[in-house]
Order: C-alpha cells, then structure tokens, then sequence
C-alpha cells in the first residue's frame, strides 16, 4: 500500500511538472484559462487514483475469495482440511491428492469430481468356451458434487449429492466382471458382472459444531447415504484412481456406500473419531432410478484415527438385516479394517497412494468368508503405474455352482493381480484425458478349474475423462 501511494504521489508530481516544463523550453503560448486547465488535471488525477484504489480494493477480495475458496475446510469439521474427506463420514490421509472442480460463492463453497470412463473389457479371454468369458464396451462413470458454508462461528453445513449413468450405459446387467457377486437382475443373481449403481447415489446433509479445536459433534443423514462401515468406497480411494473395476471384495468390504436411508451420529477428538449409525439393510433393488424403501433396521459403528498427514486408518461392524435380495432370510455380521497412506513428491502431480483392506462377512452356520485387498496407484506426471492384489473367499452359492456336480458344495478361494498403465494425453478446461491398459491374472481353486478352465486372464483398454488436480 505504501508503494502504491509513493507511485502515485510520483505520478501526481510529473503530471503537474511536464507542463511547466514544456513552457519554459518552447516559445510563449497565447493566453490561456490556466484554472480550468489545472481543475481538469487535478479531476483527472484524482479519478485515476480512484480507480487504481478501487482496482486494488476489487483484487484484495479477489484475493480474499480466493484463499476463502482454497481453505475449504472438511465436510464435517471446521478444523480438518478438505483432503481429509473420503465417502461417506469416513477419512482419507490428509495428504490425499485432490482432482475436483471447485468454486466459493456468496459464502459457499461448491465442488465437483468424478470420472467417465471409454473401456472395451475382455473377461477370461484364454478360456473362450468356459464360464465368465465374455466381453463389452462399457461406460463406468460418476459424478459428485459437495456444498458447505459455516454456520455462525462454529457450526457447518454439508449437502452432497453423487450420481451415476451406470444403468443407461451398461444396462441392468451391469459390466463383465470375472468372479464379481452380488445383487441382481431379473430376479437372478448377477454372477461374473459388477451391477450398476443408482442414478441417485448419495442425497445427504450434514451438520457438525466445532466444540473446540479438538472436539467435533456431528449428524449426518442420507438417502441414499453411506453408513460407518468400511473403509473409503473404492471409487472414490486414491489407490484405486485410475483402476476402472470394482473390487471383488465389494460386498465384503464397502457395498453400503449406496443405503437407502441411513443417519450417523460422530464426535472427533483430536486424532480420533467414533461414529454409529442406523440404516437400511437391503441393498438397491432392481430399479435404478427410485428411491427405496427406507427400514433403519440395522447398525454399524466405526472407530477412525488419522496418526500423522499420510496415514489413515479404521475398524468397524455392521450388523445387515438381510442385504441381499435372494436371500431374505440371511443377515450378515460384517468386520471390516483398513489402512490408507497417501504420500506427495513434493510437485504438482508426483503422488503414491496405497490402501490395505480386510473384510468379513459373517452369515452364521459355517458361513464365515474372507477378503483381503492391496492397492497402489503411483502417478508421476503424465504417467501413472497401478497395481491390485486381491484374496478373497467365495462359495458354491455366492458363484452360482451349488447345480454342478464336478464342484463341491463348499467355499473356494479365489486370487486376482491386476497391473495397469495409464496416460494423460491433454487437458482442457481443467478436465484430463487420460488413456489406460491393464490386465488381472486369477489363480483359482483346482474344484474350479472346470467351470472356468486353467489361470483365467482379463484385459481391458479404456479412455477416461476426470478433473485435473487441484492446486493447493
């Protein structure tokens, strides 16, 4: 300001001085009405200096607006950075590379991301006359958008909504997925496909009051939200960025990222957050594009703790009244853990991120399966290096084997690698085009190798459209 001052203070000195100047090196002027003169520099100068203070007064709430707009806090507390926001309620690793669109207005801030992707898939290629070999083009996609402003001093209001095309582009059947389970279409079990999600995928608001620096209190509620169950829903975990499928331990580990009705109550102290909610236990039905009937007839509750900016971890259990569809007599104890690192290179677009997730899925009567995951996603500028590893429990009724006599009537472990490569090809508009390759290798059971046929192997090329990372 003092600088600004001074420059014009100079300017205000030459302006008057180069006419005196200019009188005494040329010859006599005839006479003139100096006053007016004089008056229509002193306005003139007086104009541009009210211009170049409003200029400057208009850039400081640019300013203003603009570090407002990149402080946005997290969804759920006042006193988290916005990196920390996962699905749901849940956490991610501060350190957590953001790709949004983001904009503050009138004391709100707006954000959005998603991702579309292009994909031709070929599931067990190798074994064309045998069980889950099937190919397609599909178009996995979803969008996100959040807003939140403060409330008075402390208080702050969040409303998220996510939807997804998913049952326009890939139909009801959803996308060829080898060994994937759960859910259903036209009354059967979808087998060896990941099913679409909901075009409403989440509608929720949430409120939280910073108690102190410390303390948070929060009420989330959705419909369709996400209850305290699991870890960061795979679309929306870093490690799985640019990894198109579904994880096969999804209705192992974080199916519940779509419940038609659900609140959770959470505190935070420090490092630490508790949260329980009450929800529906039935997943989506058939119907994509309705609304389903809320039941709040199960629980689950979460405990969080985020030790240091790269790490994020949880524990929890959820008690489902019968989630699926076909089985309306089966309710299932559900356990989950996970951890999440995320770590930065210190530029714009160098970043790893990793996730380890456990889950089990306890139907009584001998009912017990396992699943285990491991994720990475390296990004290095233009390239990233992508990796999963996945173990998982699966019996003769989850794959649909309980009529083949060659299999017993037991559960069969399956194991799935998947290494991708991805590319960025341009950017516009803040917006990336990207183009992948990857394959997944499966090593399965020998009761198995009958149905599916010996080592299946699945490969896919995909083009995909996502904003670019925010610049923080």
């Amino acid at each position: 300001m003092k600088n600004t001052f001074s420059i014009l203070a100079f300017a205000g000195i030459i302006a008057t001085a180069l006419p005196v100047v200019a009188q005494h090196e040329h010859h006599p002027e005839p006479a003139r009405d100096t006053t007016k003169h004089e008056m229509h520099h002193m306005q003139e100068h007086e104009m541009k200096g009210h211009n170049l203070e409003k200029h400057e007064m208009q850039g400081m709430e640019h300013k203003e607006e603009m570090q407002h707009a990149i402080h946005m806090t997290h969804n759920f507390s006042l006193s988290l950075p916005m990196n920390r926001n996962g699905s749901g309620t849940g956490w991610q690793p501060d350190a957590t590379p953001m790709y949004a669109y983001m904009k503050h207005k009138n004391q709100w801030n707006f954000m959005l991301h998603g991702s579309l992707f292009v994909r031709y898939t070929s599931q067990n290629f190798n074994n064309k006359n045998k069980r889950g070999s099937d190919s397609k083009l599909s178009f996995p996609n979803w969008v996100m958008g959040m807003a939140q402003r403060q409330v008075g001093e402390n208080g702050l209001l969040a409303i998220r909504g996510m939807v997804s095309l998913d049952r326009l582009t890939d139909g009801g059947a959803g996308y060829p997925l080898l060994f994937q389970s759960g859910e259903t279409w036209n009354g059967n079990p979808l087998i060896d496909r990941q099913h679409p999600h909901d075009l409403i995928s989440e509608l929720s608001v949430g409120y939280t009051q910073r108690i102190n620096d410390k303390l948070d209190l929060t009420v989330y509620a959705g419909y369709p939200g996400e209850p305290a169950l699991g870890p960061t829903a795979f679309m929306h975990r870093m490690s799985a960025f640019n990894n198109p499928d579904a994880v096969l331990g999804h209705h192992w580990q974080d199916a519940t990222h779509i419940t038609f009705g659900v609140v959770t109550a959470g505190v935070r102290y420090g490092k630490f957050k508790l949260e329980g909610s009450g929800f529906t236990g039935r997943e989506p039905n058939e119907n994509r594009f309705n609304f389903d009937k809320p039941r709040f007839d199960s629980y689950s509750y979460r405990l969080l703790f985020n030790p240091s900016s790269n790490w994020a971890l949880q524990v929890s259990r959820g008690f489902i009244k019968s989630p699926e569809a076909g089985h309306h007599d089966e309710n299932v104890n559900r356990t989950t853990a996970s951890v999440q690192h995320s770590k930065s290179f210190n530029t714009k677009n160098r970043w790893i991120s990793s996730s380890l997730v456990y889950g089990l899925n306890d139907s009584g009567k001998n009912h017990r399966e396992n699943s285990l995951l491991a994720e990475s996603n390296l990004q290095w500028d233009k390239w990233a290096f992508y990796g999963r590893y996945e173990w998982i429990q699966k019996s003769a009724e989850e794959l649909g084997l309980v009529w083949y006599d060659e299999v017993p009537k037991d559960k069969f472990p399956v194991s799935a690698f998947t290494l991708g490569l991805n590319r960025q090809l341009f950017s516009f508009s803040n917006t990336l085009l990207q183009a992948g390759i990857q394959a997944s290798f499966y090593a399965i059971d020998k009761n198995l190798q009958p149905v599916y046929g010996r080592s299946p192997v699945s490969g896919q090329v995909y083009l995909r459209f996502t904003p670019a990372i925010m610049r923080m």
